[in-house]
């Protein structure tokens, strides 16, 4: 197998797509699938198939992954311990999540790079946005892992960041719910799900998109959400398709 598909196939199945290249947020929850814990091997398994057809379809794929099903940094502050460190290990979980997404798709046949904020060369490349970039026109699916390599931010925020960097045209942020509800639906029946909604109600209203840093961010550069439930199959492949799947964030 070459080291570079042939990449004429795939750009004539690129102009197919409304989005040329997309960025993927994972919260680390969704990785735990029906466990309490850690990585369930046919969760990952499911994941990582969905993200080689969407690779196959044609679209430049970069994934940025939470650490929520390993450790939370917030948690770890609530516990007492001190906000740097805690968010510091946060990141490392993200590194571990990174690294078994990597495993899964790598065992399926499609190439995959896992770039970290924080340097572990061992197990991953140093993040150098032109060499990310590189990498995707080398269609490469690249996994973005250690957030932003700070604390105090989080992986939403990591997310729009590196979606701005590399030039996405749109962050798909994967969840456990089919999009942005005006209360949490699990709570309130007469819960409204949005098909589309505005940063700014977003912000204003407090919708949970994402935390109000990552969303400003998204909105001063112009930068589609889409939220929608990454654990219905076939998701995916119809948000980068350009279906109505979850909700539209826009101004």
């Amino acid at each position: 197998m070459a080291d570079t598909p042939d990449i004429t196939s795939t750009i004539q199945k690129r102009e197919q797509h409304p989005y040329k290249r997309v960025l993927l947020k994972l919260s680390g929850e969704v990785l735990m699938g029906n466990t309490d814990y850690g990585i369930d091997p046919e969760t990952i398994e499911r994941i990582a198939l969905e993200l080689i057809e969407v690779h196959k379809s044609g679209v430049q794929l970069a994934v940025v992954i939470g650490g929520g099903n390993i450790f939370r940094g917030m948690t770890g502050t609530a516990r007492g311990m001190d906000r740097a460190s805690a968010d510091y290990m946060g990141m490392m979980a993200t590194i571990m999540n990174a690294i078994g997404l990597q495993d899964a798709i790598e065992r399926n046949g499609a190439y995959v790079r896992v770039v970290s904020a924080l340097h572990v060369r061992e197990v991953a490349e140093p993040y150098i946005r032109r060499r990310a970039i590189r990498h995707l026109e080398k269609e490469r699916i690249v996994i973005f892992a250690a957030g932003t390599g700070n604390p105090y931010f989080t992986t939403d925020t990591a997310a729009s960041l590196r979606a701005m960097e590399i030039g996405a045209d749109v962050v798909l942020k994967g969840t456990k719910v089919d999009g942005v509800y005006s209360a949490d639906p699990k709570k309130d029946k007469t819960a409204h799900r949005y098909d589309t909604v505005s940063f700014t109600d977003a912000l204003t209203l407090k919708l949970g998109v994402m935390d109000a840093t990552a969303l400003s961010l998204c909105r001063d550069n112009d930068m589609p959400i889409i939220v929608f439930d990454v654990n219905t199959p076939g998701n995916l492949l119809r948000a980068v398709q350009g279906e109505q799947v979850g909700t539209l964030v826009r101004e």
